[in-house]
């Protein structure tokens, strides 16, 4: 849902008052735990992540309404629910380092939010006046779950170093009913079984400003054919594909790949509401069906919009004057996750030789009398992008100029050898985390960053580059146990330690009894049904956090579980046409289906359940697999 109607603000909003607000470090995660608010205190901001000063960083600031004070415990833990599924979905694992999250404790005198479920349900004394069908508008729909806009950004201003520019507003109704929206604010409610993935979903609107994908608008009722001209979302077209690849437009890049949601990305119809008319790139993806991932068209958007919040060069060399030809030059970067960044220099246009350094010693270039232009340009060499004018544009390539002039000399002063910024110590680390540390920078000398793993020296950049301030730890192959990661400044004590969980989460499942079981040997177990069936999965971890499972089937895109659309405590449940939920279509075996006029034909004979887990420190772990053979009833 992309559009949000101001409610009416029939209350007058609670004085806000910033109490016990709470400091922000600069690294590290810290979930920290406030005292819960009284019904008469005002808002109280609590960082919950922070990987860096908030006016440098994209800033998630979560508020709950209808929250009293005695339900806040509620809240933190919807809000961590919601956490744990954003942090499994692409491209916020890879890119979680470059965001905060905040909390705003605001509790409400009344507990639930307006016209919930109905239109006829009480109105709620509650903080942001949040309300289903609109804000109570009957010509609406039930889900659009709305805000007062006002209210909440006047408690998103209470985080300090946010703005507009810089931050994207969350509010979570208490509520169980399945509803968000996605404006300039997103929504969603807090406790339904769903409600995880709703909002990667609603910020995909509100960040990305990516469209819905449905095929309907109000539940139950198709869409019709769409009639208008060719639409300006991303991932949405009249085009055929070869018109794309033609005319170089939309998702030509992608086409013919694996969909990273199932299926193959290319031209499938329905969207914006329409059944007919208008094609979207893959068969289903988190705007169309929650559950599955962004494809990698609604990816690379994303991508840039989080991107685009920060700046990829966080510090540098001063460069408001010229600078002398006798001294270090450097910039400290971002650091993503899933990857890292690129650093080129170049002297007077011309490339330097070194290898992604993020320091440079201008002694060593010899150069020659006068002044020179030394440039040093940051881009992300992510493969979520193709688009070369997304990958040129200030989201993803930022540069930065010194003039050199070799008549200067300069000052010396002391600068003492220390860490100044990295990946959070406090938790494990996954096996294929990029980890980074960045120091201090004396103007006369570099300073190294020595690693080792379980006291065994590694190197960073190998034969690549020179870059010793990330360390992909994906290209040391670790596969099981934990270990000892630390980074040490030669020649002092300053040393930091992480240890890295390389063993995943396992999942195992639990079906309802079958007909039968066979058993062959070299083959997956195979269950029998000729009718509805149950499975639960369950997730374990040697560590602290939680685990995300995932499923899929025959090979289809990896759906995250989440039990049961009415009851997040019942098994997810597979039958031979699938179950209609409030008009949409849920556990359909074999060719999914997600709304009732979808093909509801049953998919007889055999299939392959896969399953596998996310774990808190990004780990993925190897899919394991069973089958199911759907016989006929009486066969």
């Amino acid at each position: 849902m992309t559009s949000q109607r101001r409610k009416g603000a029939r209350r007058g909003l609670a004085r806000l008052v910033a109490v016990g607000l709470l400091a922000a470090g600069l690294v590290g995660t810290a979930p920290a735990a406030a005292e819960t608010p009284t019904a008469t205190a005002g808002p109280v901001v609590v960082p919950v992540q922070t990987t860096g000063p908030a006016d440098r960083r994209f800033n998630l600031v979560f508020m709950g309404d209808g929250y009293t004070a005695a339900e806040m415990p509620a809240f933190r833990a919807d809000l961590e629910r919601h956490l744990n599924t954003l942090w499994s979905i692409e491209p916020f694992a890879s890119y979680r380092s470059y965001v905060n999250v905040w909390a705003v404790e605001a509790p409400s005198v009344e507990s639930g939010v307006d016209c919930d479920p109905g239109l006829t349900a009480p109105a709620r004394d509650t903080v942001l006046d949040m309300g289903f069908w609109g804000g109570c508008n009957p010509s609406s729909v039930q889900r659009l779950l709305t805000v007062n806009s006002a209210k909440a950004g006047a408690l998103a201003d209470l985080v300090p170093g946010t703005s507009r520019a810089n931050r994207q507003i969350v509010a979570l109704a208490h509520s169980s009913t399945y509803g968000g929206a996605g404006g300039s604010y997103a929504t969603a409610s807090g406790g339904n079984a769903l409600s995880s993935l709703i909002t990667p979903h609603e910020i995909g609107h509100s960040l990305g400003g990516l469209q819905d994908e449905y095929d309907y608008y109000g539940r139950g009722v198709p869409g019709g054919a769409y009639s208008g001209s060719e639409p300006d979302s991303t991932h949405h077209t009249l085009l055929t594909e070869d018109q794309m690849r033609d005319e170089k437009a939309k998702w030509w890049r992608w086409l013919g790949e694996k969909s990273e949601s199932g299926g193959v990305i290319g031209r499938h119809e329905g969207g914006l509401y329409s059944t007919k008319g208008v094609w979207r790139p893959s068969r289903h993806s988190l705007m169309k069906t929650l559950g599955y991932a962004f494809d990698q068209v609604e990816r690379e958007v994303m991508v840039r919009a989080i991107s685009a919040k920060v700046n990829l060069i966080q510090e540098h060399t001063p460069n408001t004057a010229p600078i002398g030809a006798d001294r270090t030059v450097w910039v400290d970067t971002l650091h993503p996750v899933g990857g890292q960044l690129a650093v080129t220099w170049r002297l007077d246009g011309r490339e330097l030789t070194t290898r992604g350094a993020r320091t440079i010693d201008l002694r060593r270039l010899d150069l020659s009398p006068g002044t020179h232009t030394l440039t040093a340009t940051v881009t992300d060499p992510t493969p979520f992008v193709r688009d070369p004018a997304i990958r040129a544009s200030t989201a993803l390539t930022r540069t930065v100029d010194w003039t050199v002039d070799g008549s200067l000399t300069t000052g010396r002063a002391p600068v003492a050898a220390e860490f100044t910024g990295h990946t959070p110590t406090g938790d494990p680390v996954g096996s294929r985390t990029v980890v980074h540390a960045d120091t201090t920078h004396p103007t006369d000398r570099t300073l190294a960053v020595q690693w080792r793993l379980n006291g065994r020296p590694v190197h960073p950049a190998g034969d690549k580059g020179r870059n010793d301030r990330d360390l992909d730890l994906g290209s040391l192959d670790l596969t099981s146990g934990s270990h000892r990661l630390t980074a040490r400044i030669p020649g002092t004590d300053e040393e930091l330690s992480w240890t890295v969980d390389a063993r995943p989460a396992t999942s195992s499942y639990e079906l309802s009894t079958p007909l039968r079981t066979v058993r062959r040997p070299g083959l997956p177990v195979e269950y029998v049904y000729d009718g509805p069936f149950t499975m639960r999965l369950t997730a374990r971890d040697d560590q602290a956090g939680a685990v995300v499972s995932q499923f899929r089937v025959d090979g289809d895109g990896w759906y995250t579980y989440y039990g049961w659309p009415t009851d997040a405590d019942a098994p997810f449940r597979f039958t031979p046409g699938g179950t209609v939920i409030d008009d949409l279509v849920y556990g359909k075996l074999g060719h999914s289906r997600a709304v009732p006029w979808d093909d509801a034909t049953p998919d007889y004979g055999p299939h392959t359940i896969e399953h596998r887990t996310i774990d808190a420190a990004g780990n993925v772990s190897g899919a394991r697999s069973f089958r199911v053979t759907l016989v006929e009833p009486g066969r």
